[in-house]
């Protein structure tokens, strides 16, 4: 039985059919903002170069030669850029690469007030001076990895053009720091993002991935992949996806589990979007391999791999079909096991996407054994992850088979899920009360309700839902209220009848006796003997 009007609003955003015909899509935007929230801390946006990969020291010969550092005022720096000595040229705009490479404080808004930044943009074009593009490149890395601001006074000092030139210079330590300059503008945001595809970054950038590519510059390569593949409002162009997937797919296969990392971060992000998105990563054939990711220890790639998937089951039943069949049902136990929260939340947030199915995926789920370690989770989870845990036995309770939710119930998910009646968030009691309701709906189909009041009784869940009928939220009072009317208020009337027939003094009882007597009513079964 439907509980709330309002709560109905996030089953909107949910696939289940059960809720909503017309919304197939299982994704739940409250829950994917936060999820997002705690993603952002895993995969870095923009990065500082405060170390080269590639660096040579020959590249630096002002630097090298002189076995001390050059100290410059940024009104020395500023003259010396601006002035047309390229030996002072190089000091200078290494002493601005030093400056803003510092671990703390870089004076980014210093530099830019200077005014120099078209001067080291020009600098980026000096192809007969490697060594004054590198320090103009990396100093211009580094601002960029700053704010918005920072990074919009890059982009306005006609940056992205000289950078993607860069992609194809003969230098390798120089086309490195172009790559890296350009993810930290693509991690901008979209605005940027799309600024740097329209100018055909996209070519050049994966023309750089090879077998002979060293593993550092290959690092950087795919994180500017994945900030290329980031943002939403708007997604970037399928044009763009099309470009990029196939090399994603290959950088899945590497060795090294930070370009793992970043390849699956940025399917992710490829996949968390409208269903024909969805289907262009499944059209790879990469499902298996996600899966296959999500069973690695280390958590950098586990991660991502399961943010992937669970973005691959909001989507179609075919599509979420799709991630059964490269075995994600056999990979969630032990993620719903896991000892880091957050992966528990997650599986559990995929597994109640896989519950909002019909009742066919929903078996496949019981025969891969996914009910006690739901159960468990239910039981003894984190709270964020308990919630995810809610969902996936309210979805599971809407699509499932009379057959399933009792195979269900039979698994011990009744207790654990009355228990968190006692939960501070009003959303997860209302799910909660929706699902005890749809459990009473299939006793009702089998002729079983007295047997469910009965146990809803023995785990004190009676006196807990009676407990909501004082919650200050009015849509729980009004779903408590439904469900004992419905299916408890029965012996309360039998409860007087008999006490009318057997005891003619009754009616001299007074408000508060007869109040007493309604109570201790409520609770004790064993009187319909």
């Amino acid at each position: 039985m439907p509980v709330v009007n309002e709560h109905s609003e996030r089953m909107r955003k949910f696939k289940n059919k059960g809720k909503d015909a017309a919304a197939l899509r299982r994704q739940r935007v409250e829950v994917n903002i936060e999820l997002r929230k705690a993603k952002k801390d895993e995969q870095i946006l923009k990065r500082r170069s405060i170390s080269f990969s590639l660096m040579d020291e020959s590249i630096s010969p002002v630097e090298d030669k002189r076995n001390e550092i050059i100290q410059l005022s940024l009104e020395e720096i500023a003259e010396a850029v601006n002035g047309s000595n390229t030996e002072l040229q190089l000091q200078a705009t290494q002493a601005t690469r030093r400056m803003l490479s510092r671990q703390k404080d870089p004076p980014i808004n210093q530099i830019i007030e200077l005014g120099i930044i078209p001067r080291l943009v020009e600098f980026l074009t000096h192809a007969d001076n490697a060594p004054l593009q590198f320090e103009a490149a990396w100093a211009l890395t580094n601002i960029a990895s700053g704010t918005s601001d920072h990074t919009r006074a890059v982009v306005e000092g006609g940056a992205i053009p000289a950078f993607i030139s860069l992609l194809s210079s003969p230098h390798m330590h120089i086309s490195e720091q172009a790559v890296w300059a350009l993810g930290n503008v693509a991690g901008d945001g979209p605005l940027y993002r799309d600024a740097l595809i329209n100018c055909n970054v996209i070519p050049p950038l994966l023309a750089l991935v090879s077998p002979v590519t060293p593993v550092g510059f290959l690092r950087n390569i795919t994180w500017t992949l994945s900030n290329l593949c980031r943002n939403k409002n708007p997604y970037p162009c399928l044009d763009a996806v099309k470009k990029m997937l196939p090399v994603l797919t290959c950088l899945m296969e590497h060795e090294d589990k930070e370009i793992i990392s970043d390849s699956c971060w940025a399917v992710s992000y490829l996949t968390d979007g409208s269903n024909d998105r969805i289907q262009i990563v499944v059209d790879t054939g990469i499902l298996p391999r996600l899966v296959g990711l999500m069973a690695s220890p280390e958590l950098i790639v586990m991660t991502p791999a399961l943010r992937a998937i669970g973005n691959v089951v909001t989507g179609t039943d075919e599509q979420t079909q799709a991630a059964i069949d490269a075995g994600v049902l056999a990979v969630l136990p032990s993620l719903l096991r896991h000892a880091k929260p957050t992966i528990q939340k997650e599986a559990a947030w995929t597994l109640s996407n896989i519950a909002a199915g019909p009742c066919r995926q929903i078996q496949q789920l019981i025969t891969c054994g996914l009910l006690p370690p739901l159960v468990e989770l239910l039981d003894k989870g984190d709270f964020k992850a308990q919630k995810e845990a809610v969902w996936a036995v309210a979805n599971f309770t809407t699509g499932g088979t009379v057959e399933q939710v009792v195979e269900l119930v039979q698994s011990g998910v009744l207790k654990p899920l009355l228990n968190l009646l006692l939960a501070k968030d009003s959303k997860t009691i209302l799910v909660i009360l929706d699902t005890i309701s749809n459990l009473f709906l299939a006793a009702e189909k089998l002729g079983e309700t007295e047997k469910l009041c009965l146990l809803v009784e023995e785990f004190d869940g009676l006196e807990k839902i009676e407990a909501l009928q004082t919650h200050e939220n009015n849509m729980v009072y009004q779903a408590a209220l439904n469900i004992i009317e419905k299916y408890f208020s029965g012996e309360v009337c039998e409860l007087l009848l008999f006490l009318l027939c057997k005891h003619e003094a009754i009616t001299h009882w007074n408000e508060a006796q007869t109040l007493r007597v309604l109570k201790q009513a409520i609770g004790r079964r064993p009187l319909h003997d």
